[in-house]
């Protein structure tokens, strides 16, 4: 029995619903390079690494596609059934074809696992050199970035200079959570009880955005942070900013020169006394903030983000909000409904009181 040659009307139809199935694929492949959080566009030698491994393996994927679907169509044409056609003749085997395609992917994966291998070996060496170490610490659901040479604490966005070697020791406050700078490299996982490394050497300077990469509950897509890639010169100046006290704190360096210039600015820029801000900071010390937060020479809480320098950050809640005033108030008044699942709770503060506190907050440069 000759089977039916299908209908062109059929044929249109089924490369109809195939180009309609591809389309999406095809069009999410052509999102520019300067998207948020795009793996394409490597901005360290790690990043530019996983890259090049990226391409070659691109490569061989493509090839091995137009191969077999060459084939295929090639089968397709030449051997479809025809009116009045005879049976095929029974081919028992071809010893010469099955030695080819057993040979030929053993090539194809060999080419594929050598600098696969060879990349996981780059990537997970020491570096030559360590010019900055910074030890990130995922929080539900914020980052928390501390410089342990330089005696600084921040959240949520990490600052580095550029063309400086960065290790990055990671750890983890809670649950398992996934440290992750697109353009900086690959993820690294922050496990409970264990510890874990990256490192890196950024080429460019830049804002760029990044996510935590592992599941760790109800906020997680709102668990985000910035890298800001300075030149020496800035990031020595944003150094030199992290370490003097806020306004209105007290000193916390340690050496006696660094104490004097730290009184020196605090003494320079206090409060001004019945002032909103000098309100605030009564409030902060009142409530339930100064036991979650730290205030360099104020609070040492430690549950939430150190605040220490908090006007000087871009964004705040995990790098969800942008810091303004008209933010941080929504964010004082209903830190759930911004936030789901925050942890931060709802202090049921009056209008005059969040008025108060933002007043100090943004005092904290």
């Amino acid at each position: 029995m000759v089977a039916r040659r299908p209908t062109r009307t059929v044929l249109r139809l089924v490369a109809g619903l195939a180009t309609a199935a591809l389309l999406p694929a095809v069009l999410a492949g052509c999102a520019r390079n300067e998207f948020p959080q795009s793996t394409f566009n490597p901005r360290s030698d790690i990043a530019s690494m996983i890259q090049s491994l990226n391409l070659q393996l691109i490569f061989w994927a493509v090839l091995i596609f137009i191969v077999v679907q060459t084939l295929l169509i090639i089968a397709i044409v030449k051997f479809r059934a025809r009116p009045d056609s005879p049976e095929p003749k029974p081919v028992h085997g071809n010893t010469a074809l099955e030695i080819a395609w057993t040979i030929a992917p053993a090539i194809i994966l060999a080419f594929v696992a050598v600098p696969t291998v060879l990349t996981i070996f780059k990537t997970q060496a020491k570096p030559a050199r360590t010019d900055l170490v910074v030890k990130v610490v995922g929080h539900q659901w914020w980052w928390e970035f501390q410089y342990p040479g330089l005696g600084i604490v921040t959240a949520n966005e990490m600052h580095v200079p550029v063309g400086r070697t960065i290790v990055v020791d990671i750890a983890t406050a809670d649950v398992i959570h996934s440290f992750w700078f697109p353009a900086m490299g690959g993820k690294r996982d922050a496990v409970p009880g264990r510890a874990s490394r990256i490192w890196f050497t950024p080429d460019t300077v830049g804002v760029f955005p990044g996510q935590c990469a592992e599941f760790c509950g109800l906020s997680h897509a709102n668990m985000r942070m910035k890298l800001m890639v300075d030149t020496p010169a800035a990031f020595a100046d944003w150094v030199e900013l992290q370490r003097r006290p806020p306004a209105g704190g007290g000193a916390a360096p340690e050496s006696t020169a660094a104490v004097a210039a730290a009184m020196a600015f605090a003494e320079a820029t206090p409060l001004p006394a019945g002032s909103l801000a000098a309100r605030g900071k009564e409030i902060f010390s009142q409530s339930a903030c100064i036991g979650c937060h730290s205030i360099r020479g104020f609070s040492a809480g430690v549950l939430g983000p150190d605040l220490t320098h908090f006007a000087s950050r871009t964004t705040f809640a995990g790098s969800l909000f942008e810091n303004t005033p008209d933010n941080l108030a929504r964010w004082l008044t209903d830190p759930t409904g911004r936030k789901p699942g925050a942890l931060m709770p709802n202090l049921g503060l009056t209008p005059e009181q969040v008025n108060a506190l933002v007043a100090y907050l943004v005092s904290l440069k």
